[in-house]
């Protein structure tokens, strides 16, 4: 079974020597040649669009190239990126908008919450049939995007201070006036209606300013996944990738086998279901997405990956998911080792950790106690089942 994905990473552009948030996009972009590195709203960060892929293993590869490559570009003008929500040291620099004619709308139009974007997320597109799939879908993948958020939760601080969140940039995400989770459509008709109702209120120009958790892309035939922060390690992206090409295509054969079953409708929670994946990441309890009730973070993606796992066997994907959950697990979410590492050593070198990571370089793993008991391969695998690779051979 082949179902392509593909990905959309935004980074911060940092001064290398201070670790503070700058405009510095232009410099950098105008060192990497080519279409998929781009300018984002504000001209403190870049976005990489990837190619697609068939295997998670390809878009490892590509991922850490990029990644390389942008890290070297910044560093000829004195610069560094990080993948992560927010960066510790940003700072608020009004008129820092890229010199875009649809971006100075936005900048004028939405003032302080567009002034205070200074947040960076991780998109994933999974290959879908055709648009209508796309929305039918989207009701029976919903609940389970807060445990994607916890895992790739990356910003606990905001303008130097730490906000006791794991997620600050959905915090600040949510003031957009079209973000968050997705209401339930019968199909790409009704959706798009309501796509144009709203560009007919004047809340937003044009389809593009649609910013919920989950949409039907504009451009391709796929469904796109947008709640996550930019993640620091690779690995991250490349397991919440995993997780979510396996929910599309559950739900996708779940609505080709019982059409009428796709939408169990009752989606009030889940706006609560985000805010408590902000809230605590991987080191709190999560909302099961099951039985609505509060569970450990750890519970609820073994429950996760029990569920997917035909799915994933399907895919040719369980030989990997499992080994990155299970490491993922064991490190706590970016939020929490950001936040030992600014206790420890101050912020200055919580930011030198995120450049770090974004580069591929590999910090130790922590404590076996810094989360709650993680789900293990074993807790899943069958008796007698050969090991799986091992996470090194996702690279460093």
């Amino acid at each position: 079974m082949t179902v392509r994905v593909g990905v959309e990473e935004e980074f911060h552009v940092l001064d290398a020597e201070n670790g503070r948030l700058v405009p510095g996009a232009g410099a950098i972009l105008g060192r990497v040649p080519g279409p998929e590195f781009k300018a984002e709203l504000q001209r403190s960060a870049v976005e990489w669009n990837s190619p697609v892929h068939a295997s998670l293993e390809s878009l490892h590869a590509d991922l850490t190239g990029a990644r390389r490559r942008l890290a070297s570009a910044a560093s000829d003008v004195g610069l560094s990126v990080v993948a992560a929500g927010t960066v510790p040291l940003a700072r608020m620099t009004p008129g820092d908008t890229t010199p875009d004619f649809r971006y100075r709308y936005m900048a004028e139009e939405y003032r302080r919450v567009a002034d205070e974007h200074l947040v960076c997320s991780a998109q994933v597109h999974v290959d879908v049939p055709d648009r209508d799939t796309a929305v039918r879908i989207m009701c029976a993948v919903s609940p389970w995007l807060p445990p994607l958020l916890a895992l790739s939760a990356s910003s606990p601080f905001w303008l130097g201070a730490d906000t006791g969140y794991a997620s600050w940039r959905t915090m600040l995400w949510q003031r957009w006036p079209t973000a968050g989770p997705v209401g339930c459509f019968a199909g790409a008709a009704e959706y798009d209606a309501a796509v144009q109702g709203l560009i007919r209120s004047g809340v937003i120009k044009d389809s593009g300013m649609v910013y919920y958790d989950l949409r039907p892309s504009e451009h391709q035939r796929t469904l796109e996944l947008r709640i996550c922060d930019a993640a620091p390690r690779p690995e991250t992206v490349v397991l919440v990738t995993g997780l979510f090409r396996a929910l599309v295509e559950e739900a996708r054969l779940l609505l080709e086998r019982e059409p009428g079953r796709v939408c169990e409708g009752g989606h009030e929670w889940l706006r609560a279901a985000v805010w408590r994946a902000a809230r605590s990441g991987l080191e709190g309890d999560l909302v099961d997405p099951v039985t609505r009730t509060a569970e450990p973070a750890p519970a609820v993606l073994g429950g996760m990956l029990r569920r997917l796992r035909p799915t994933l066997e399907a895919l040719g994907d369980w030989d990997t998911v499992p080994v990155l959950m299970e490491e993922a697990l064991a490190r706590g979410s970016a939020a929490h080792r950001l936040r030992r590492v600014a206790g420890e050593q101050g912020l200055p070198a919580c930011v030198a950790s995120l450049v770090a990571e974004t580069r591929g370089e590999r910090a130790p793993s922590p404590a076996a106690n810094a989360v709650r008991r993680p789900v293990t391969v074993a807790d899943t695998a069958p008796p007698g089942a050969p090991a799986p690779f091992s996470v090194g051979t996702l690279g460093g």
